[in-house]
């Protein structure tokens, strides 16, 4: 049986782009969740979601796993990008599309089997 920071950290490692959000991204319940999504959903990559509202234990440990108090939360590579102000701008200036892509791509290459 894994822990919930076990469940965290595989959730982290497993998905390259990986948003925690209250909510789903066709439904967020925040307003701040919507934001971030939709920055996110407008790079063109797939992402993986937690909906920490259905997910009360992880919505608990999370903080403290990521020394981050609030979500949303992005992960991209299994670093902390951060929340809805910090997203919103870098998508603002190119910054999150560019990330976004180049996780995608990587993630992408690492699938492929090697000939």
């Amino acid at each position: 049986m894994s822990t919930t920071v076990e469940n965290i950290q595989r959730q982290i490692s497993e998905n390259p782009i990986l948003i925690y959000m209250k909510g789903t991204p066709q439904l967020p319940q925040c307003g701040f969740s919507a934001q971030t999504v939709q920055a996110l959903m407008a790079c063109g990559e797939r992402f993986a979601f937690v909906n920490v509202l259905d997910n009360p234990d992880i919505r608990a440990e999370l903080p403290k796993v990521a020394n981050w108090p609030t979500f949303p939360q992005l992960w991209v590579e299994g670093e902390l990008v951060g929340g809805c102000d910090i997203v919103v701008e870098m998508y603002q200036n190119g910054e999150l599309e560019k990330l976004v892509k180049e996780a995608a791509a990587r993630a992408e290459a690492s699938d492929k089997p090697e000939a």
